[in-house]
């Protein structure tokens, strides 16, 4: 009998030392791949810092100058979408980030209108007013005064956003003929009424040569400018995947690839 008690307690002590070591390995053999650490707004600084899948580098394209703008966009550590009049959006699901760029006090800066913000902001940064201007459904152009400060901007913009919409941006930009083809600072657009529009905020490419991007919005009432969720892929995050797919699935609006258009 003491044998066997001596021969059970060692076994017990191997056990304890064994299990532990086993466990451990079982444990690292199955953990789920590492997620990206940047998903809390807190951590995301500006565009730039939204992680990228891996095997994919983020692109320039044409108008380089715009897209480096783009992703050096703020964004805000509350990830919260506001209305033009201080209340949250009802729908507090659809963005991933929140651009840190004004709304202003008026129903007014709605879904085209902050496409037209984005454009105008980098233009108006750089000092280059001869290039800010949009037309509205007859054709008539509004310029933005040149040399004009903030408030003057400001007011100009409320003045665009007034005349010139969905049906007038999409005739002013050029249709892109192939999707394969999106860059950073294109837009999805659809004219009418309702009519929706949303801008290309950034796009990364693998060594296949296969793309993704990045799509902000505002929408109705006039609210924060948001990088949206992909809807149909939970586990991309903000990347939408430019493949055959004819229709771009946003979280409240639809798309064609044939409503990619170009400044």
């Amino acid at each position: 009998m003491i044998c066997i008690d001596r021969r059970a307690a060692n076994f017990s002590i191997l056990l304890s030392i064994i299990l532990p070591f086993l466990s451990s390995c079982q444990d690292i053999a199955g953990q789920p791949a590492i997620k990206s650490v940047a998903t809390s707004p807190a951590m995301l600084h500006k565009v730039s810092d939204i992680a990228l899948p891996a095997g994919y580098s983020r692109i320039d394209g044409r108008d380089s100058s715009f897209a480096r703008w783009l992703r050096q966009l703020p964004l805000k550590a509350d990830n919260k979408v506001y209305l033009y009049n201080g209340n949250l959006k009802v729908n507090q699901a659809a963005q991933y980030a929140v651009l840190d760029i004004p709304i202003g006090k008026k129903d007014l800066q709605q879904c085209a209108d902050a496409v037209m913000r984005l454009r105008a902001e980098y233009f108006y940064r750089r000092g280059q007013f001869d290039r800010i201007w949009f037309t509205d459904n007859n054709g008539k152009k509004y310029a933005c005064p040149a040399g004009a400060d903030q408030a003057r901007f400001e007011k100009y913009l409320e003045n665009v956003y007034a005349w010139c919409g969905t049906l007038s941006l999409e005739k002013q930009l050029k249709r892109v003929p192939s999707f394969s083809d999106i860059q950073p600072g294109d837009v999805l657009i659809k004219g009418g009424s309702p009519g929706h529009a949303v801008i290309v905020m950034d796009v990364a490419i693998n060594k296949t040569g296969g793309k993704i991007y990045l799509l902000a919005q505002s929408y109705m009432p006039a609210q924060s400018i948001h990088i949206l969720k992909n809807p149909i892929d939970e586990a991309s995050g903000p990347w939408y995947k430019a493949g055959n797919e004819q229709v771009i699935e946003t979280p409240e609006w639809s798309f064609t690839q044939q409503q990619l258009r170009r400044w």
